[in-house]
């Protein structure tokens, strides 16, 4: 690799606890034909990790296709092939990650926060009480944190908006759903080879399996819909659609959310339930997702 990128693996080592090593762990990488490509097998291997790299062939066309933390699948099989420890995926610009367990069942953003924040906690090393996290993560980890007498802060969907409460809230762990974790003591923006290592450190000290960590709360029965949007009205200020959602909010009765929303980047209007009832979680999208394309 070139100089550059070895100054970056050294960086990237150096979020690493220097008390550990990776010896004796078999991991799958993922780079999605991306980024990260060189620099992570790499920073893998010099930490003493056995290194299994897939995604590591970009000719310019083929990042994030059909692999990476957006496909996990070819991670997952993998891993499960060369009995791995465990399997990580990062997305094309390397500031996403899924992980899998020994097993291959996919752990999510929310699963890989819920690790770091209750080792960080107990380690003294969390701010502010908390981790910042938006609209679309599981209320299960809302709970989880709360049963451990910390907070979650929610925000707006979008990386920017979960750095922004961060800053202002002087928290040092925030992230989404989807993979993105930022840990502040170390970036300032997301970094998934840096989460990953984090998570790695964890099943480390605990001496447990990814398995017995990648399910650190049961995640609620959520569902999300998408309506495309193509009109020039304002749908989601109809009285119809407005009275949908409260009397989906009504129905959960505490016991669950709603989120309607739309989407940043599509035409879409984006409509997500969650509750302990998935039959009830069904049926108040469905009754919102009708009132959206009446509107």
């Amino acid at each position: 690799i070139d100089d550059a990128q070895a100054r970056y693996v050294e960086i990237i080592k150096a979020t690493f606890p220097r008390n550990m090593s990776l010896s004796g762990l078999r991991i799958v990488i993922d780079c999605a034909n991306g980024a990260a490509y060189k620099v992570a097998p790499t920073a893998l291997y010099e930490l003493g990790a056995e290194v299994i790299e897939i995604g590591v062939t970009p000719d310019g066309t083929n990042i994030n296709a059909e692999c990476g933390s957006t496909h996990p699948e070819a991670m997952a099989k993998l891993v499960r092939e060369y009995r791995a420890d465990i399997g990580i995926a990062l997305d094309g610009d390397a500031d996403r990650l899924v992980i899998c367990d020994e097993k291959g069942m996919v752990v999510d953003g929310d699963q890989i926060m819920a690790i770091i924040a209750l080792a960080y906690a107990k380690a003294g090393k969390l701010k502010a009480g908390g981790v910042v996290a938006t609209v679309m993560s599981n209320l299960g980890l809302e709970r989880l944190m709360a049963e451990h007498g910390l907070t979650l802060e929610r925000t707006s969907v979008g990386d920017r908006h979960v750095m922004a409460r961060m800053r202002e809230g002087g928290f040092n762990l925030g992230g989404e759903q989807s993979g993105h974790v930022i840990l502040s003591d170390f970036s300032t923006t997301g970094d998934g080879l840096i989460a990953a290592l984090q998570v790695l450190a964890v099943m480390i000290e605990s001496g447990q399996p990814m398995s017995a960590l990648g399910r650190q709360f049961e995640p609620v029965p959520q569902l999300l819909e998408n309506v495309r949007f193509t009109g020039t009205g304002k749908p989601l200020e109809a009285t119809t659609v407005k009275q949908a959602i409260a009397d989906g909010e009504a129905q959960l009765n505490g016991a669950g959310r709603i989120v309607v929303r739309p989407s940043g980047t599509e035409p879409l209007i984006r409509i997500m339930a969650e509750g302990d009832d998935p039959a009830l979680v069904k049926k108040v999208v469905k009754s919102i997702v009708s009132a959206v394309k009446a509107a």
